[in-house]
């Protein structure tokens, strides 16, 4: 692969899904755009980005993108969000939503819908709590072929071994083979759609809740803070957004704020900007010198 190559691929995962990659990461693009090429009949990185800029196939982008993709997901990953989920946010929306009875909650990089599908088993288990309310299980992602899988919600044993607590694998999953079926009562409480964040996505209305884990990471500081600002505009005023635990919205955006003592999790800023500082002494003195000293 010639560096013209490199910097073609490179440009192409950035426009089309966020994705930077630095100058020494030609071994991860080469590992996991081999196979792409050869699937397609294509013997090296070079006939495949000549079979790109041609665009005679404009599957072929996609699958290229789609094999750029870090899909790592697991049940109840990094466990600190479920708790604030359950602790924090769901009875705090519980009060707040009490005449509406209606929470839309996002997750915006839901890879093969562990994600989604452990806040189902959440609002599951306080099942009495949301009796009579309708929540609503937004989850999206780039790839088609992982949301494939998580519509199926069918998992090898490795998958339900990483992060599942055995007492859920048996109350919400059946043996299917070598692998394991979530039940359909989950699998019914989660809506799938393909979505890039780089998208507008306005169009997806309103919610109260905002997952977007393990994905910014990825991004550049200008496509960051426009993912952000976008976020800000539709997640409620009394929203939450949880973020991974590498990502931060610290010096990137004041759309949002951290909450106190709550490890990745942010509420909306609703303050007033507040005015610069300016020192009272020298402010009088410019207004003396306005004024011609009177």
């Amino acid at each position: 692969m010639t560096p013209h190559d490199y910097d073609f691929l490179r440009k192409c995962l950035k426009e089309r899904s966020g994705l930077v990659l630095t100058a020494d990461k030609e071994y991860l693009l080469e590992s996991r755009l081999l196979p792409v090429a050869r699937k397609s009949g294509l013997a090296t990185l070079g006939d495949l980005v000549a079979a790109l800029k041609s665009a005679a196939d404009p599957s072929l982008m996609t699958e290229v993108v789609e094999a750029m993709t870090t899909n790592e997901s697991f049940f109840f990953r990094d466990k600190v969000p479920f708790e604030h989920f359950r602790l924090t946010i769901m009875p705090a929306l519980l009060e707040a939503r009490r005449s509406a009875r209606a929470i839309r909650i996002w997750c915006a990089a839901a890879s093969t819908g562990q994600e989604p599908y452990s806040l189902a088993m959440c609002l599951k288990d306080m099942e009495r709590e949301v009796l009579g309310w309708r929540i609503e299980i937004l989850a999206t992602d780039l790839s088609a072929e992982v949301l494939q899988k998580a519509r199926l919600g069918i998992y090898s044993q490795f998958e339900v071994q990483r992060g599942l607590p055995i007492q859920l694998l048996v109350k919400y999953f059946t043996r299917n083979g070598e692998s394991w079926e979530i039940a359909p009562e989950l699998r019914t409480m989660v809506r799938f759609r393909q979505l890039n964040l780089l998208a507008d996505f306005s169009q997806l209305g309103m919610f109260d809740v905002v997952f977007c884990r393990n994905v910014l990471i990825y991004f550049d500081t200008e496509t960051k803070i426009d993912v952000l600002n976008r976020l800000a505009r539709i997640t409620a005023h009394d929203g939450y957004l949880l973020l991974g635990a590498a990502e931060t919205v610290v010096g990137l955006t004041d759309r949002f704020k951290m909450l106190p003592d709550r490890r990745g999790l942010y509420a909306p800023n609703c303050d007033p900007p507040r005015p610069p500082h300016v020192d009272g002494a020298k402010a009088a003195l410019r207004l003396v010198a306005i004024s011609g000293g009177r």
